[in-house]
C-alpha cells in the first residue's frame, strides 16, 4: 500500500479535518469520534487486565499455598511478549486493523473464560496467562498503528498515544486497589468473569466505533517468515533502530526502584504504607510530565526537549547513593518519572521514520521489546541487589542508564533527517 501524502500541519484524517498540529491539545484529540472509541476500549481492556492479574495471583496462591507460584503468574507474562511480538507481528499489517483488534479482544475473552472453569488447574491457568501475553503485543501494536489512521501521523497522534499512556500509568495507581476491593466481595473466578466482560466490551467498542480500513500490507508469505522479515526491515534502518533503543533502554533501568521497593521500604522501616508510596511515585511523576508536555508545550518544544530529557530522566537515581529517606526517595522517583515526557518527542519521530506498510509490525515490535526489557531489568536489579544492596543497585542503574542514554542521544542526532524520515 502506498502511503497517502498529507499536507504539513494537518491531522490528515476525515474526522478531524484541517486541525493545525501546533494547536492540537488533548481536547482536540477527544473531538475525534473514532479516538473516543479507541480510548474507551483501551480503558476497558486495561481494567480487565488489572483485575485478571490480581484475581489470577490470588487464585493460584489459594490453590497452591505457594508465594513463588503466585509470583510466577506475573513473571510468565514477559517472555511470551517477545514471542508474540516477533513471530506473529505480521498479523498487525496483513489483515485489516479493526479485524485484528476485535479478534484479539475476543480471543483474550476466550482465554480468560477458560480460567473461570471450575476444573482449571494450575497448568491451565498459567498456560492461559502465557497465551494472553502472546496476544497482547499484537493488540497493542495494531492499536498504535490504528491511531495513525484515526489521528494522522502528526501531533494529534502524539497526544493520542500520550493519553493512552496516562491511562495506563493511572491504572497502576488505582487498579490494584480496586482489584483488591473487588476480591473482598467476589471470588477470584468471579472477578475473572468481569474480565471476560471488559474484553467483550472493548471488542464491541472497536467493532462499532471505528471504521473498517484495508490491510497495510498485501504480503502472502507464511506468517512467521513475514513477521521475521518485517522485523528485519524495521531493525535494518539505522534511524528506526536507535529510536527503538531510546524507547527500550530508559525503562530497562528505571524499573530498578520498583523491583526493589519492598526491601528498600523494609530497610527504611516505613511499612506497607511507605511501600505503597514508593510504588506510586514514579507513575505520578510520569503522569505529571506527560500532562504538562502534552498540554503546555508546542510540538517543536517537545521535539527539542526529547533528547535532553531522555539523558536526564535517570539522573535522580544517583541520589540513592546517599541512602535517602522516604520523602527524598519519593522526590527522586517523581522527578525521574516526569522526565519520561521525552516519549512524546520520540513518538513523533518514530511514526515518521517507519513506512506505513510496516507500522503495525514496528509498533508490535516496540511493545514486545519494551515489556521484555522491563522484565530483564527487574530480574537484573534483583540479582545485583543480592550482592551490593538496594541503594547501590539503584545508584548504579542511574549511572549506567544515563551513560547509555547519552550514547543513544548522540546516535539519534547523527541520524536526524535520514531518508526514512523524509
Amino acid at each position: 500500500m502506498q502511503e497517502t501524502k498529507k499536507e504539513p500541519g494537518t491531522s490528515g484524517t476525515p474526522d478531524a479535518p484541517g486541525i493545525p498540529a501546533e494547536e492540537a491539545g488533548y481536547g482536540r484529540v477527544f473531538a475525534v469520534r473514532e479516538f473516543r472509541a479507541v480510548f474507551a476500549a483501551h480503558a476497558f481492556s486495561l481494567l480487565g487486565l488489572m483485575i485478571s492479574e490480581i484475581a489470577l495471583s490470588v487464585l493460584v496462591y489459594r490453590l497452591t499455598g505457594s508465594p513463588l507460584m503466585s509470583a510466577l503468574t506475573f513473571a510468565v507474562g514477559f517472555l511470551p511478549y517477545l514471542i508474540g511480538g516477533t513471530l506473529l507481528s505480521g498479523i498487525a499489517d496483513r489483515f485489516p486493523a479493526r479485524r485484528v483488534l476485535v479478534v484479539c479482544d475476543l480471543v483474550c475473552a476466550g482465554f480468560v473464560a477458560v480460567m473461570v472453569l471450575p476444573g482449571a488447574g494450575i497448568a491451565v491457568l498459567l498456560a492461559m496467562r502465557c497465551a494472553l501475553a502472546v496476544v497482547a503485543p499484537l493488540f497493542q501494536g495494531a492499536r498504535m498503528a490504528t491511531l495513525t489512521d484515526v489521528l494522522g501521523d502528526g501531533d494529534l497522534f502524539v497526544l493520542g498515544r500520550s493519553l493512552l499512556r496516562i491511562v495506563s500509568q493511572s491504572a497502576l495507581l488505582v487498579g490494584f486497589g480496586l482489584g483488591g476491593l473487588l476480591l473482598s466481595v467476589v471470588s477470584p473466578r468471579g472477578a475473572l468473569l468481569i474480565t471476560v466482560a471488559t474484553f467483550l466490551t472493548s471488542a464491541a467498542l472497536l467493532r462499532f466505533g471505528t471504521r473498517r480500513r484495508p490491510a497495510r500490507s498485501g504480503a502472502r508469505a507464511p506468517l512467521v517468515k513475514d513477521s521475521l522479515s518485517g522485523a528485519r526491515q524495521v531493525l535494518a534502518d539505522r534511524r528506526v533502530r536507535v529510536l527503538l533503543l531510546l524507547f527500550w533502554v530508559p525503562p530497562m533501568f528505571s524499573v530498578a526502584p520498583e523491583a526493589l521497593a519492598a526491601p528498600y521500604a523494609d530497610g527504611l522501616g516505613v511499612g506497607s504504607a511507605g511501600l505503597g508510596l514508593l510504588m506510586c511515585a514514579l507513575p505520578v511523576g510520569t503522569i505529571a510530565g506527560e500532562l504538562y508536555a502534552g498540554s503546555r508545550l508546542r510540538p517543536e518544544a517537545r521535539a527539542r526537549l526529547a533528547l535532553p530529557l531522555v539523558c536526564c530522566t535517570l539522573l535522580p537515581y544517583i541520589g540513592y547513593v546517599l541512602h535517602p529517606g522516604l520523602l527524598w526517595s519519593l522526590l527522586l522517583l517523581t522527578l525521574s518519572g516526569a522526565g519520561s515526557a521525552y516519549s512524546l518527542g520520540l513518538d513523533q519521530w518514530f511514526v515518521r521514520a517507519v513506512p506505513q506498510e510496516l507500522r503495525g509490525r514496528a509498533m508490535t515490535l516496540n511493545t514486545a521489546g519494551l515489556m521484555t526489557v522491563q522484565g530483564v531489568g527487574m530480574a537484573l536489579a534483583g540479582v545485583v541487589a543480592e550482592f551490593v544492596g538496594v541503594a547501590a543497585t539503584v545508584t548504579g542503574a542511574g549511572v549506567l542508564g544515563t551513560v547509555c542514554c547519552l550514547l543513544l542521544a548522540v546516535e539519534a542526532r547523527r541520524t536526524e533527517g535520514s531518508a526514512a524520515e523524509k
